[in-house]
Formats: C-alpha cells, structure tokens, sequence
C-alpha cells in the first residue's frame, strides 16, 4: 500500500470507530408498567402520563380490555384527540383517525367518558390555559376488546 492510501485508510478508521463510540442503544421501555402513586405522576414525563391515563381506562372498563395478544390483522384502529384540564377532567374528545368502524369509534369514545375524571396531568405538562391536549389509539380485536397504544402487549405476528 502506498503511504498515502494507508493515511487515509487509517483517517477512514479513526472516524469511523469515533462515530461507533457515540452511538448508544436504549432497550424499548416495558409495554406494561406498573401503576404509579399519584405523587410520581406529578414529575412524570408524558410518556409515563400517557401510560398511567391508559391503565386508568383499563380499570374503568375492564369487560373491554384485551388481556394477552392482540391478533396480527386489526379489526380497528381509531385515533381519539382529547383534552384534560388541570384535574383530569376530559373536556374534549374526537375521533381523530379511523378506518370507519362507527361501534369501535363509539366504544373508545365511551371508555374515554367513563374513566373521566383521569389522572391530574403534571402541571409543566399544560398550556398556558391550564389544558393538556392528547392522542390516544385504541387497538380493536375482532371480538371488541380493545387496548390502548400507549401500554399494549406486542401483536401477534401470524394470522391464525
């Protein structure tokens, strides 16, 4: 090799393994957390607010959440736009995305409205009108049930 190839080869090597240095791998955050007292949620993240508002619903709805896998092939994605106040209180609520299903854009709405009031948001999370605005996705089973994109088990990657 000639001295100015093994130069660059060397530059080429340097920056290289530099680069690899600064990469970091962050495993994924669990899909299930565990609940968390309401002091913790004052300082949670939104994020872990999203998460602790999606246990929330689960528990006021329980003959509708799906336990265990979701089925590879979706009945129904729908997306619901909603807002809380300072306490929790949802004081608006919209479909936002579907795929037309009017009884799964109907049951994610009911279950938002049932679990109202939801967990107070942190307060560096609101706007400056005291509000916190949301999108959740409520993942539908062929059989109804539903869990929620924001702390839902893996789907299923085979159609039975």
């Amino acid at each position: 090799m000639t001295y100015r190839f093994k130069q660059a080869h060397i530059g080429f090597s340097i920056a290289l393994l530099a680069t690899l240095a600064a990469c970091t791998i962050t495993p994924p955050p669990s899909a299930l957390e565990t609940p968390k007292p309401a002091a913790a949620v004052a300082g949670a993240t939104l994020d872990q607010y999203k998460v602790r508002v999606a246990q929330h619903i689960f528990e006021h709805n329980p003959s509708l959440v799906l336990k265990g896998t979701p089925q590879a092939m979706l009945r129904s994605l729908v997306v619901v736009a909603y807002t809380v106040d300072r306490n929790g209180r949802v004081i608006r609520s919209s479909v936002y995305r579907t795929n037309g299903d009017d009884e799964a854009e109907a049951t994610a709405l009911a279950s938002l409205r049932r679990a109202s009031p939801l967990p107070a948001p942190p307060t560096r999370l609101l706007d400056g009108n005291g509000h916190l605005d949301l999108f959740e996705g409520w993942l539908f089973n062929d059989n109804g049930q539903f869990q929620l994109r924001s702390a839902h088990s893996p789907q299923a990657t085979t159609i039975d």
